[in-house]
């Protein structure tokens, strides 16, 4: 179920970029010649300095590793001040931060600072309570720009991957975090055909989770009239096993521990490079079983 469903994000990917808040109207940025409120920073004084003493020097015809031994700086330093334009362009970038797993809470962090909330730790346990997972630390140091009157900074976030909007809609409802919540609620208002799979993903956890197959007939069938490839594909093969379905949906029992043994008895035999024997592989088999009971 899952890969078909990422079949069918993959199929859509061009939606993908709707699970994406859009981005607040970003201030255009300031030129070269007009004044900034970090003209007086440490590191805009510098550049601007070493800009001037560099092109004093090689304005005057000589060579860059000259004027490098006079000004006492390294090449690279020289060459880059001596090419560029202003010295705005030699100022040190700071790189963008990272998204992390806290961004999807930095809005909700913003809204209840302003109704008065300033607790780190109260506002750490409210956005527990609507799933994030991180340490409250993490809250901590977001907060602190607002206990100076500075604005709390967001990044750009990257559109999801078929493989993590699959993951999403697999996930019970229950149990998806906030970001993965609004990102979906976004993304099915952009995109009908996964609004229409999530549903059909929906309609089957709920039989497996009452364990009535009674449904599953009706299911399929919506599977072929989906006009989706991967859930056509889906119904047919279900179709050809249906029994084994049923007894599937209806019954507790599976083939995991099987699976396991099987599984364990095929890493046996890529250790040995292939090359056990059925008496050797019983003797491995076994002494794993015994390790096993002995620590679990």
């Amino acid at each position: 179920m899952s890969k078909r469903v990422g079949d069918i994000a993959a199929a859509h990917r061009s939606c993908l970029p709707a699970a994406v808040p859009d981005p607040e109207a970003a201030s255009p940025p300031p030129s070269p010649t007009a004044p900034s409120d970090q003209a007086d920073t440490r590191a805009r004084r510098h550049a601007k300095n070493l800009f001037d003493a560099v092109h004093a020097v090689t304005d005057t015809g000589i060579s860059l590793h000259a004027a490098a031994r006079q000004l006492g700086l390294n090449r690279r330093t020289v060459g880059k001040y001596a090419r560029a334009a202003t010295w705005q362009e030699c100022v040190r970038r700071t790189p963008s931060r990272r998204p992390t797993s806290l961004d999807p809470y930095l809005e909700y962090l913003r809204q209840r600072w302003e109704e008065g909330e300033h607790t780190a730790t109260v506002l750490h346990q409210e956005i527990v309570a609507k799933g994030y997972r991180g340490h409250y630390q993490r809250v901590k140091m977001a907060i602190a720009p607002l206990r100076r009157g500075l604005p709390i900074d967001t990044p750009r976030e990257r559109p999801p991957s078929p493989r993590q909007v699959a993951r999403w809609i697999t996930t019970a409802p229950s149990r998806r975090g906030l970001h993965a919540t609004e990102a979906l609620r976004r993304l099915f208002e952009h995109c009908p055909e996964l609004d229409q799979t999530h549903d059909l993903v929906r309609q089957f956890a709920a039989m497996l989770d009452s364990r009535d197959a009674a449904l599953l007939a009706n299911w399929l069938e919506q599977l072929a009239t989906s006009r989706l490839p991967a859930l056509v594909s889906l119904a047919n093969a279900i179709r050809e096993d249906q029994p084994a379905v049923v007894q599937g949906i209806t019954t507790p029992f599976n083939s995991g521990v099987n699976e396991g043994r099987i599984t364990d008895l095929k890493l046996q035999k890529r250790i040995m490079a292939g090359r056990a024997g059925v008496p050797l592989l019983r003797h491995r088999i076994i002494l794993m079983a015994l390790l096993r009971r002995r620590y679990v």
